[in-house]
């Protein structure tokens, strides 16, 4: 039988990263989390914990961590159906996965729609999103793969398109004759993090291939938007983020004819939970009323 009591803080260390956080959270101190953590450890006879800055879960620290999340969804069920049961717990967190640019965009509005729990956000490239729901780590994502995780659902959601876009000034000084593969080879691009795709795909739908070119690295957004206002380079946008910038002026598509819709889908744990089950139709909710539909 599982002691819940080191279960919770095996979960508090490897959510906040460090003992001291996860003892402010459990309201213990730093030394408490650290026999608990290690008691569990030698219960099972096998380390939970990667202790560093931050400190880390193993694969086996990461299941349980999954297992406890389960658990309090299922108490959450409880509290629900069974009026007598006490309510002292804290709220019920999700931890979810998704795309910085679904975040930036629509997701929030779900997330502030989905009822009394609290989230626990991975952000990552929406191509490799579902693989947090492979390893367990995860109860639900919003991913770029219709195909359904095993013993997981899978909801389409609806298209977010982007644009190619840049400043004025950039597309003079790097695009004086329009878009060709020279043009394209010599303009800085900017690209999110290695994972960043959506640039390579766009450039072989316009010219029919993609072609090696200096790149600014920017893991933000937001610093998307900013880069490219800035005439750091190209790069492509959400429409939903840079429409206004557009329709002023600021920023102009490099070829407003061809945009690039990616599609997005909801995929989430078959496990029965009302809370997850009001999450998912908040998202679904707000996906279709945000996103491309056709």
């Amino acid at each position: 039988m599982l002691d819940y009591a080191l279960l919770a803080a095996l979960a508090a260390v490897v959510r906040t990263g460090s003992f001291e956080r996860a003892a402010q959270q459990l309201h213990v101190t730093p030394s408490a989390v650290s026999q608990r953590v290690k008691l569990l450890e030698e219960r099972l006879g096998t380390i939970l914990v990667v202790r560093g800055a931050p400190c880390t879960g193993t694969a086996a620290g990461r299941r349980l961590c999954q297992h406890v999340e389960r658990v309090a969804l299922l108490e959450r069920e409880l509290q629900a159906d069974l009026p007598g049961t006490p309510e002292s717990a804290p709220p019920v967190t999700l931890r979810i996965a998704a795309n910085a640019d679904s975040l930036a965009t629509w997701l929030i509005g779900a997330m502030a729609e989905a009822g009394d729990c609290l989230f626990d956000l991975v952000l990552d490239d929406q191509d490799h999103s579902a693989d947090w729901l492979r390893r367990g780590d995860v109860l639900a994502a919003v991913t770029g793969s219709a195909k359904a995780v095993q013993g997981c659902d899978s909801v389409p959601l609806g298209a977010l398109r982007y644009v190619a876009t840049a400043s004025p000034a950039f597309v003079a000084r790097w695009f004086p004759a329009g878009l060709d593969e020279a043009a394209l080879a010599r303009a800085p691009r900017l690209t999110f993090n290695s994972k960043d795709r959506l640039q390579a795909l766009w450039t072989r739908q316009a010219i029919g291939s993609d072609v090696t070119a200096p790149t600014h690295w920017l893991p933000s957004s937001q610093a998307f938007v900013d880069a490219a206002l800035a005439g750091l380079g190209w790069g492509m946008n959400p429409e939903m983020l840079v429409a206004d910038h557009l329709r002023s002026g600021r920023l102009v598509a490099l070829a407003p004819d061809l945009p690039l819709d990616v599609p997005l889908h909801w995929q989430r744990s078959r496990m029965a939970s009302s809370t997850l089950a009001a999450v998912t139709r908040a998202v679904v909710a707000r996906a279709r009323a945000t996103l491309r539909q056709d």
